[in-house]
């Protein structure tokens, strides 16, 4: 198995699947408690930032401590990803579930009940170890529950899944901190978990199927413990200057990067070792060699440095420039999520019809709501601009529902079920590193702009305008995707003719 490659096209891998898969009659039923758990997982993402003020005055928090809460949780979820995708793919994905779900929700709790800003960012840390194990379980366990159409409809839901968390996010927390008051209201931002994980839970205990609980009997004593040390050093190295790139004042810092870089060159060149050795390295290298899933990983990087970025530099405009209340900025951006959860269904069903057009064609419709964005920022420059930018927001939501799952669904398409958790978390640091860098590239930009004009509708347009480059990145991937599939197709149909003559 350790030497087995990945499908050169695809195919082969996703056939051999097909073959070994029977339908679990319970596997909708498990989905639903998957995607309560991300719901939950990515709740938590969104509902904290508007509670970060309420978190100051009650905590006396400094604002490095602020920043810690929201960075913490981003580093130690993109710090485990990998190597907790491995872990279910080796030791069970059930087993590995259950333990995340007991981190996150015990870890929220912590969080809830901190009494100074030294305890809240450690909860925090562990939170995000808790969020990192999970979400690589929730693909995983999609990836070996369903086949085909089903998986990319199931994908889709969790799309929606992602859309409505990030909708509802601000809006609770904002209703939170209204009824309970700003001394103690952003302690039930945490709190607001602890029923959620319970019944979620309760519910995986008789409705997510044992087959998921099944180990890599082959390899579950290869964890490759120097390739997590080698990946996990690289990705902090990498990550903490760009996640702290406005508190860590000096440019000392930049020279984690290419120690990051140095880092993970080096984890590949383990990885190629250990697999020579005859044993499952963290991340099958092999899994690069198809096209769809390389060129999928390398799109939702760049797309994710762009579309983190709009709700972070619209949060800033809205409540600092414009004045919005913290629950009128959450009312404001749920265009874009509610547009993201319908297009994210729709695209579900699609994707394994029409693939990456479709996700190419969401790109376009991001850059379109983009422009309108901006354009009417410039024209309506009072209070009711959330009203005029309900449409641009729409559109960019629903263009962003139709590349982020099925973006997902396309790369793991061919990857062997047994490789799926590992596979998936390889993708999702990818996604953290290119939000990590797209806010500080997008950031630097924003205030640059914000201290040279003082005018807070020309630092959005500029930081717009960088959002927009990463977005066009990824629409030129999408489109080389497109153009060596169709080259393929061409040259699969000549060597037919041939044979045939």
């Amino acid at each position: 198995m350790a030497q087995q490659p990945a499908p050169a096209a695809g195919r082969a891998g996703a056939t051999t699947d097909e073959q070994d898969y029977t339908p679990d009659p319970r596997r909708w039923k498990a989905l639903s408690v998957c995607l309560l758990v991300g719901f939950m997982s990515l709740l938590d993402v969104s509902i904290v930032n508007v509670a970060l003020p309420a978190i100051e005055k009650g905590l006396g928090a400094s604002e490095s401590a602020l920043s810690w809460v929201v960075s913490g949780y981003a580093l130690t979820f993109g710090l485990v990803l990998v190597p907790s995708g491995r872990i279910g793919d080796a030791l069970g994905r059930r087993t590995a579930f259950f333990a995340g779900l007991i981190l996150f929700t015990v870890a929220s709790m912590a969080c809830g009940f901190a009494q100074g800003a030294g305890w809240l960012v450690g909860a925090r840390l562990l939170q995000g170890v808790g969020g990192g194990l999970l979400m690589p379980q929730i693909s995983g366990m999609i990836q070996q529950l369903f086949r085909g159409a089903e998986r990319g409809k199931a994908f889709g839901m969790l799309g929606s899944t992602i859309g409505l968390s990030t909708a509802i996010g601000p809006l609770l927390g904002g209703l939170l901190i209204q009824v309970f008051g700003a001394a103690e209201g952003w302690r039930w931002v945490f709190f607001v978990n602890l029923p959620i994980g319970i019944i979620a839970f309760l519910l995986a205990l008789r409705l997510v199927p044992r087959a998921c609980a099944e180990r890599d009997t082959e390899h579950r004593h290869s964890l490759d413990p120097l390739g997590v040390l080698l990946l996990g050093a690289g990705v902090i190295a990498v990550m903490l200057p760009l996640v702290e790139e406005r508190q860590w004042h000096g440019q000392g810092k930049w020279l984690l990067e290419p120690l990051g870089v140095l880092l993970l060159c080096s984890f590949v060149w383990w990885e190629r070792v250990y697999l020579r050795r005859g044993k499952e390295p963290l991340v099958n290298l092999r899994l690069f060699q198809d096209r769809s899933y390389s060129l999928g990983a390398l799109l939702g990087l760049v797309y994710f440095a762009g579309f983190t970025t709009i709700f972070f530099i619209f949060t800033l405009f809205l409540q600092n420039g414009m004045r919005y209340s913290a629950l009128q900025a959450g009312l404001t951006l749920t265009p874009f999520a509610i547009g993201s959860a319908v297009s994210a269904a729709v695209g579900g069903r699609f994707i394994t019809r029409v693939g990456r057009p479709l996700i190419a064609l969401g790109l376009v419709l991001v850059l379109i709501g983009l422009a309108g964005a901006a354009l009417t920022v410039h024209e309506v420059q009072n209070s009711s601009v959330g009203w005029v930018l309900i449409g641009p927001m729409l559109c960019a939501g629903l263009g962003s529902g139709l590349v982020i799952s099925p973006n997902q669904t396309l790369a793991l398409r061919s990857v062997p079920v047994a490789q799926g958790g590992a596979a998936g978390g390889v993708i999702q640091t990818g996604q953290r590193i290119g939000s990590a860098a797209g806010i500080a590239a997008v950031g630097a930009v924003f205030f640059a702009w914000l201290a040279s004009s003082h005018d807070w509708a020309t630092a959005l347009d500029y930081g717009l305008l960088t959002a927009v480059c990463f977005v066009a990145g990824a629409l030129v991937v999408a489109v080389v995707d497109i153009l060596f599939g169709r080259r393929e197709a061409r040259d699969e149909a000549r060597d037919a003719a041939r044979r045939q003559a």
